[in-house]
């Protein structure tokens, strides 16, 4: 275990990091940012994670593309519309990386590009093109151009979504910080997310590919907001060495990374999942003693995604019941008469369940711990040793409200 010490700064914690986010007109409120970019003043190894959606938008294309190489120096964000499902996508996505690269001096290979929005709404291009400079000449390495950075990429997110660590590699400070977005169209295999990585660590492209797609399964993967993949998901980590540490190989200075890694895209997700769209609560599902860890994340997901438990959550309704049906339908090997569920919150907790059948409890007591705003959903299958944890939120009415109403 490393010791993670929580900083300020977000993506620009990481030293040479810089960031900026303006109005460029996506949006009509010329108070509300739209634009994001985050550059690394030195070639940076890349690595990404997409959507599994088939219907994918064009920034992903062009990401993927660019990425190839395993290095890149810039990520470009619009949000308010998703550049999905339009005939001049592509074309329009690649011309966002030229824009940037002009200005920025790079080539426009080195640029990722990312939207989130309206799906099938054509991309205007001119307002990017005109606040550009305005973007690069207020990049900043501080905590107000990460936020500003951050801001610029929500859509329904009512709060600012970023987190950064310091910690120790072979006795050299190093530092690793994100920003993500995500709210509605929220499912496992990521989610209508972005998420926007940043480290001083120096690791070889290939290592960073395979720590961030093991990462992404116990953390951006096993969050639920209502059930929907969207088609821009993208997660993107930069990492430009400036602190001195170097990994190319597997080992201890590769394993501390990880553990870095995994806290700040743990932290993100369960930002995200308590921001979800209408959310009044945090729901926590911790699976114990499975016969997997496969089986222990797919008990984990079918919990938070269920819309029935869901709604007990918001209703304050200890329905137990709900639980172990998510739990039966969920396709992992299992035993029902070993199951057991406790539900726990910071007023205490109560065990409902035990072999599978209910056990006497206080339905007073149960509904005050489901009053809480963080509400735990602990379940023991009591057939192995693997466990996984799961993040979501309660369905409430603004949900649909929320939802009824995005174009309008």
């Amino acid at each position: 275990m490393i010791e993670l010490t929580k900083i300020d700064g977000g993506v620009c914690a990481s030293l040479g990091f810089y960031a900026n986010g303006v109005h460029c007109g996506m949006y009509p409120d010329p108070e509300r940012k739209d634009l994001a970019l985050i550059m690394s003043d030195s070639v940076a190894s890349a690595a990404g994670v997409y959507t599994r959606n088939l219907v994918k938008g064009a920034p992903i294309q062009v990401t993927q593309s660019h990425i190839k190489d395993g290095y890149a120096s810039a990520i470009i964000c619009n949000s308010g519309n998703a550049n999905t499902c339009n005939v001049d996508g592509p074309a329009d996505a690649e011309k966002m990386a030229m824009m940037v690269g002009v200005e920025l001096k790079f080539h426009s290979y080195d640029v990722l590009v990312a939207s989130t929005g309206v799906i099938g709404v054509p991309l205007e291009l001119d307002p990017i093109k005109k606040a550009i400079p305005e973007l690069v000449q207020g990049l900043e390495a501080t905590s107000e151009g990460a936020t500003r950075a951050a801001e610029a990429i929500m859509t329904t997110d009512t709060v600012c979504k970023q987190v950064a660590f310091s910690f120790e590699i072979d006795g050299r400070t190093c530092h690793i910080g994100g920003m993500s977005k995500g709210s509605g169209m929220v499912h496992p295999n990521m989610a209508t997310m972005l998420a926007f990585l940043t480290t001083d660590v120096g690791i070889m492209p290939n290592l960073l590919q395979e720590a961030l797609s093991a990462d992404v399964e116990d953390s951006f993967n096993m969050i639920s907001v209502d059930g929907d993949t969207s088609t821009n998901d993208m997660v993107l980590l930069l990492a430009n060495g400036q602190s001195g540490v170097m990994i190319a190989e597997h080992g201890e200075a590769y394993d501390a990374f990880c553990e870095a890694l995994a806290a700040t895209t743990q932290t993100l997700a369960k930002i995200m999942a308590a921001d979800g769209e209408g959310a009044t609560k945090l729901i926590t599902c911790s699976v114990a003693h499975a016969k997997t860890k496969e089986d222990a994340r797919t008990v984990a997901k079918s919990v938070i995604s269920s819309s029935l438990v869901k709604s007990a959550m918001f209703g304050e309704d200890p329905n137990w019941g709900r639980i172990l049906c998510a739990i039966g339908y969920s396709g992992a090997d299992l035993q029902v008469n070993k199951i057991g569920c406790v539900l726990k919150s910071c007023v205490g907790e109560v065990e409902v369940c035990l072999g599978g059948a209910g056990m006497n409890y206080s339905e007073e007591f149960a509904k005050s711990i489901l009053g809480e705003d963080s509400i735990e959903i602990c379940i023991d299958l009591n057939d192995g040793e693997f466990d996984a944890t799961a993040w979501g939120c309660d369905l409430t009415y603004e949900y649909v409200k929320i939802n009824g109403e995005y174009r309008s």
